[in-house]
């Protein structure tokens, strides 16, 4: 009877759901062409190839031989066969972005697809059972920012829009670097990247903003200040170029623009010339189209316009990165041009001075204490914003994605803990602190402001307030019937940019398990963004609903924007099998751990056996190395580093030309993003001026990031000899930054003899320096040590 009545509700909320219309996952996915579909074909080939988009030749990777890789074309209800073939000298893999099809297509290594070894060729095939613009790309490592990624169109069985031609837009950012030396970079913290953009805001331009203040409320929670985007590009691109053209099409045409976000870290705003144009589409479902000109895209969504061409002219599509670091362009017509308009930079020292005067706290756990534990609620409660009642005019109306009832979170069962990991740093400048941050200044890259905000509301930035989905309108209602279970998760997302580790409810992928979805219920998930950094989060095999002013009509999508500081409801209905990933989809942040399995419990794919879910989790925790030479004309130092979530291994030699040699070898094991415990000997020469005696003790020891961001170094050694160690880094011009430490250890005489009537030494270390940028490895460098005197050099990072 239990039965009976389960498949009665399943059948009404299936009649209700498959109304939706464009979109029908009303029932799982099914492997085969059991309805014996018209077949259609590709075959894509993916190479390592020298790529040149910026007017310097570097190693890419391509498919069918070029970037972005072809459009593959396909009419609903059709059946698609697609071979990728790798021949490249590494593994790959090709995921399906927002295509509903069986788990075992879906395309992530290790998870749900095996991974496409070098000389081999692997087959995808499913039904097409949607229409839309949708994408593909690699989702093994980083391999989507060297190229490999292309557009997925499906066109409807019966079309509803007018429209004479279609064009798809791809578009992406460009680094000439290797991806994952990106990634090590930003591990172990470089301000460089906002100095090469002209992003990086020193104290200087603090100051004279007034904003020393703001400034210090963000120091004490640990804080440099808020972050748009980490990663230098040379270059943003259209569908593979800065600036391209389309003067096939004729005035008066209709054009649909099939618009797709593939960067692999930067979001845009697009603004279009001419009329504005109509917004029909947005991840590849219709919506209520409506006028709409200056829009934010985030990671991996699309958005389909439909243009009309001037009948004297061509319009303009402007792009311009998130930050304000550059902009591409695409122009449809032919004669003059009707410019796109073009958008001021973010004022970052101004939100920081706004961000100041707001009830909010920042600075939780990207890296908890305890992380199988599970204090989502309290993290929730304890950080984030809440907007005091004098902030009227500050014209900063919260994101209106939150439905009211979804509020309504007693009981909700979490994955685990939460708190945000705040922006932190260390310090590798500070002899004997021994920590993973080369320059130690990350953080400190607010963007050049250039005065941009010249009123209160931040001249249509509005902070965050023109982040939100208000203006997206599904045409049919999606709500599910009522009745229908529900079960609510909240996950906070959280981050460290310091340490460059990102989580949810501060807990990485590599330390959770999976959350588990129920069959034939609604989860209900809100997404708490408590950085300070927006985070595009997607949702393998499903589409979502995200609940915005439009109530029972808020739109359907497969990726959803999460601003700073703010929180997304979304939910969806659990009618599928396997494990589907959830990933926030900048690339570095996935890589960084902020990614969930959404688990429906299912048993296991045979055809998985051989390939662990536990190698693509271990992806996320990688380790990686990094080392710093500093050469002056007093002393040399060097620092060498390999660091993963939890671990760290350090090296430090110091050799002053007085003859003063010490070494330091010590494991680090992080207990939180703040504080770690190390252990580790000290090799060090025992006359001053000679070399002919060592003396070896062993150490042991807290490392802690304080309010402030001073970096604490507390130890004992084998002679029971305490010190402690505090060190500081401050970036005051661009390119230039200073730095102190000062070191106090006492020896009481417990192992050690004193002489006669004494009953402690002390011993004294300082320096301080300054640094000057010439590139993102090398430094010119000035400094004084009480040990060895004053002199100069350069240092030099690897």
């Amino acid at each position: 009877m239990k039965r009976l009545t389960k498949k009665i509700k399943t059948l009404i909320f299936l009649s209700t759901f498959v109304t939706i219309g464009a979109l029908a996952q009303d029932k799982p996915s099914v492997e085969g062409n059991v309805d014996n579909l018209p077949v259609k074909e590709y075959t894509l080939t993916i190479n390592e190839a020298t790529i040149n988009k910026t007017g310097k030749a570097v190693k890419g990777m391509t498919i069918n031989g070029s970037i972005p890789g072809p459009v593959l074309e396909f009419t609903e209800g059709e059946y698609a066969v697609i071979y990728v073939k790798n021949e490249m000298s590494v593994e790959t893999s090709i995921h399906w972005h927002g295509l509903l099809l069986p788990n075992f297509y879906d395309g992530v290594p290790y998870l749900t697809t095996p991974p496409i070894e070098p000389g081999h060729t692997q087959k995808y095939e499913f039904a097409l059972k949607q229409s839309g613009t949708y994408w593909y790309h690699s989702h093994t490592l980083l391999q989507e920012q060297s190229g490999v990624f292309g557009s997925f169109v499906i066109h409807p069985k019966n079309e509803t829009l007018k429209y004479d031609k279609e064009l798809v837009l791809m578009l992406s950012d460009w680094t000439n670097e290797d991806p994952m030396h990106v990634l090590r970079n930003l591990k172990r913290g470089n301000e460089w990247y906002g100095i090469r953009k002209g992003t990086a805001t020193p104290l200087n331009q603090v100051i004279a903003r007034g904003a020393f203040g703001a400034q210090l409320n963000f120091w004490r929670q640990r804080m440099n200040g808020a972050d748009i985007a980490d990663v230098y590009y040379p270059a943003f691109l259209i569908n593979g170029e800065e600036s391209i053209e389309y003067p096939e099409f004729n005035p008066g045409e209709k054009v649909r623009l099939r618009i797709i976000n593939g960067g692999a870290s930067t979001s845009f705003w697009m603004t279009f010339g001419g009329e504005d144009p109509l917004l029909v589409s947005a991840d590849g479902i219709d919506v209520e189209p409506i006028a709409k000109n200056k829009t934010f895209i985030g990671i991996a969504e699309t958005y389909d316009y439909i243009v009309t061409i001037p009948q004297e002219g061509k319009i303009e599509l402007k792009i311009m990165a998130q930050d304000g670091s550059g902009t591409a362009s695409a122009f449809f017509g032919n004669g003059k041009v009707f410019a796109a308009e073009t958008l001021q930079r973010p004022d970052k020292i101004g939100m920081m001075k706004t961000m100041a005067k707001m009830d909010m706290k920042m600075g939780a756990h990207a890296l908890k204490y305890r992380p199988s534990k599970d204090e989502s609620f309290k993290m929730k409660n304890e950080y984030g914003m809440q907007m005091k009642d004098d902030m009227s005019g500050m014209n900063m109306e919260k994101s209106k994605t939150v439905d009211t009832k979804a509020m309504k979170m007693e009981g909700m069962k979490t994955d685990k803990d939460s708190t945000m990991a705040g922006m932190q740093m260390d310090h590798s400048k500070m002899k004997g602190m021994e920590m993973n941050n080369d320059d130690a200044m990350k953080g400190m890259q607010m963007n050049d402001q250039r005065d941009t905000m010249k009123t209160g509301n931040m001249e249509g930035m509005n902070l965050f307030s023109e982040y939100n989905y208000d203006f997206l309108k599904s045409p049919e209602k999606t709500s599910y019937p009522e009745g229908t279970p529900i079960k609510e998760i909240l996950l906070n997302l959280t981050g460290n940019m310091q340490r460059y580790i990102w989580s949810m409810n501060g807990v990485p992928l590599s330390e959770t398990d999976n959350i588990k979805i129920e069959g034939d219920q609604v989860t209900r998930i809100t997404l708490n963004n408590l950085t300070m950094m927006h985070h595009p989060m997607h949702l393998h095999g499903h589409f979502f609903r995200v609940i915005n002013k439009n109530g029972e009509y808020s739109p359907l999508k497969h990726t959803v924007n999460v601003p700073p500081m703010q929180e997304v409801t979304i939910e969806f209905y659990g009618n599928e099998y396997g494990d589907w990933f959830f990933h926030c989809h900048i690339l570095y942040h996935l890589m960084g751990g902020m990614a969930r399995v959404m688990s429906y419990d299912t048993p296991p794919d045979i055809r998985m056996k051989g390939y662990p879910a536990a190698i693509a989790v271990a992806e996320t925790d990688r380790y990686y190395s990094w080392g710093m030479v500093d050469a002056s004309s007093q002393n040399t130092t060097l620092n060498l580093v390999a660091s993963n979530m939890r671990n760290q291994f350090n090296a430090s030699v110091e050799y002053g030309y007085n003859e003063n040699l010490e070494a330091e070898f010590t494991y680090e094991r992080y207990l939180h993003d703040y504080l770690r415990v190390f252990g580790g000997v000290n090799i060090e020469n025992e006359i001053d001026d000679s070399l002919n005696e060592f003396k070896t003790t062993a150490v042991a020891g807290i490392r802690f990031l304080t309010p402030y961001l001073f970096s604490l170094d507390a130890r004992i050694d084998s002679d029971l000899r305490p010190r402690i160690g505090l060190g500081r880094s401050i970036m005051l011009f661009p390119k230039f930054s200073v730095f102190g430490y000062y070191e106090y250890q006492l020896d009481f005489g417990w192992v050690n003899s004193l002489p006669s009537g004494v009953n402690s030494e002390s011993e004294t270390v300082w320096s301080a320096g300054a640094e000057y940028f010439l590139s993102r490895n090398i430094s010119l460098l000035g400094s004084y040590d009480n040990r060895f005197g004053g002199g100069g050099g350069l240092s030099v990072r690897f």
